[in-house]
């Protein structure tokens, strides 16, 4: 486990730079030309950033950031 001190500034900061990225995450699994192996490690990342996000952003932008869950046959 490791500690982080930074301020409000560095905070937003990194927040928005979360946010962006799994936006651009989002907008790609939409993309038909990316295969199922290339989104799976791109679902994999999206996982692991809205956790650091989580640890950032208020309750109610966690719930806009919540990822998917697939159906399970």
């Amino acid at each position: 486990m490791h500690g982080l001190i930074i301020n409000e500034q560095e905070r937003r900061e990194i927040e928005y730079l979360l946010k962006r990225e799994m936006e651009e995450i989002t907008f790609d699994l939409g993309d038909p030309r990316i295969d199922q192996g290339m989104k799976k490690a791109m679902e994999e990342r999206y996982e692991v950033l809205f956790q650091i996000f989580r640890r950032f952003a208020a309750r109610e932008e966690c719930l806009q950031y919540m990822p998917r869950k697939k159906k399970q046959n």
